[in-house]
């Protein structure tokens, strides 16, 4: 029952209620008309034995007396002249209903003795009105019972239909969208009171949200003259202390890496528009693999990959995967280009299958010697899938004997323009 929508369980209690109250208020309209009707069929017989008896009376002769004298008493009847004059007593009338017919009988005492009179009323018009009155309401109260429930789910999806509203918008809303509101309805009841205090909610939320992004993107852009200058500092004392100086040179190569990425996650979370071109996914893989590399990167691409998208982005993840994998890899770093998007792979200690989605998360090293000694900030991962992300793709991670598999995927070939029939060629450095 929990599973059921709110919709389905309202509709369910309303119907059960409505069915039971019903069902009994019917079986009391039948026990009622039917007392009722058989009732009217019993005085019927009753009426009939009243007036049959008192007919019967009627029929005696009359004894009659000569006239008192004058100022002489009245004689008093005699019993049977009182007998004879009075009809039967309802009270001691006698009522059966059995065999279809309502029977009616009582004890009439004549100058002959005790006479009993019957009268009978046939119970066929009751058992007719009660057939038809149960067949009206065989088939009403379920009609009443099914049009109740039309009525109520119907109902129940008008008041709901907010809700959907206001759930389907809220479940569209990441941080990216954060400015978007879910619909108020025009009424004044709870709905709508929730609806202005998540919209509430989400405001405050984009505030905090904007002023971290804000927070980030100035400290990345205030921090970048400043190592600059110090790199320019250092470099001018690297003949005095070489071995001193490239260290530190070494430092700061990695901090102004770190604002570097730390100003594109800005720029990303900010939903930064992107410049749309037509890009050479080939064409990105093979300028990746040309820089120097301490392992064999073998090239495998068709050409013709066109993506629309923005290149220096698309760049800067090509990079990214490229580089993760050549810190990790024994000896090669494979980048397949195909129609349906890019693969990086490599022979190193791979990804453990429970870590595949850790190592998109920002700042997160799976260890020290893989990541920090190597000179990795545990962010270039996670800024490849922003950027997969915002071009519609996905990157994961596959499985694969051995090494590592990072998967970049495309949108379908509807969504996408300017592809021609893929050729695939290999090249290796």
């Amino acid at each position: 029952m929990s599973r059921l929508s709110v919709r389905m369980r309202v509709t369910l209690a309303a119907t059960v209620i409505v069915a039971t109250v019903l069902t009994a208020a019917s079986l009391v309209l039948i026990l009622a008309v039917r007392d009722s009707l058989e009732g009217g069929a019993a005085d019927e017989a009753t009426r009939k034995v009243i007036a049959r008896a008192t007919a019967l009376r009627e029929e005696e002769p009359i004894l009659t007396a000569p006239p008192p004298e004058e100022g002489a008493p009245s004689p008093e009847p005699t019993p049977e002249q009182s007998e004879r004059g009075s009809g039967a007593d309802p009270d001691e009338t006698t009522v059966t209903l059995a065999d279809g017919y309502a029977t009616a009988s009582t004890v009439v005492t004549t100058l002959d003795g005790p006479v009993t009179v019957r009268a009978r009323v046939s119970l066929a018009p009751v058992l007719d009105a009660l057939s038809v009155l149960e067949r009206l309401l065989l088939v009403g109260v379920p009609a009443l019972v099914l049009l109740m429930a039309v009525m109520t789910w119907e109902l129940m999806g008008r008041v709901l239909a907010p809700v959907e509203s206001i759930r389907a918008t809220f479940a569209d809303i990441t941080a990216k969208n954060l400015h978007r509101r879910v619909p108020e309805p025009v009424t004044r009841d709870e709905v709508a009171r929730l609806a202005r205090t998540m919209n509430a909610t989400l405001g405050q939320l984009e505030s905090a949200v904007e002023r971290h992004k804000q927070f980030v993107a100035d400290a990345a852009h205030e921090l970048r003259n400043p190592v600059a200058t110090l790199s320019a500092r250092l470099e001018l004392g690297l003949p005095r202390a070489p071995d001193l100086v490239s260290e530190a040179l070494t430092d700061v190569a990695r901090i102004q890496a770190l604002t570097g990425d730390l100003l594109l996650l800005a720029r990303l979370d900010g939903g930064e528009p992107l410049m749309h071109t037509e890009v050479d996914l080939a064409q990105v893989a093979a300028e990746a693999a040309a820089r120097p590399a301490p392992v064999r990167i073998a090239l495998e691409l068709e050409s013709d990959v066109v993506v629309q998208g923005s290149r220096a982005h698309l760049e800067r993840m090509v990079a990214n995967l490229v580089a993760n994998a050549v810190r990790h890899a024994a000896s090669q770093v494979t980048i397949r280009v195909t129609a349906d998007g890019l693969d990086v792979l490599d022979d190193g200690p791979g990804i453990p299958e429970n870590s595949r989605e850790l190592v998109f998360r920002r700042f997160h090293r799976l260890d020290e010697a893989r990541a920090r000694d190597a000179g990795g900030s545990g962010l270039g991962l996670a800024i490849a899938r922003d950027i997969a992300t915002l071009h519609g793709g996905t990157l994961t991670v596959r499985d694969t004997p051995r090494g590592a598999h990072l998967s970049f995927r495309l949108p379908p070939p509807a969504e996408r323009s300017g592809r021609a029939d893929p050729v695939r060629s290999s090249a290796a450095s």
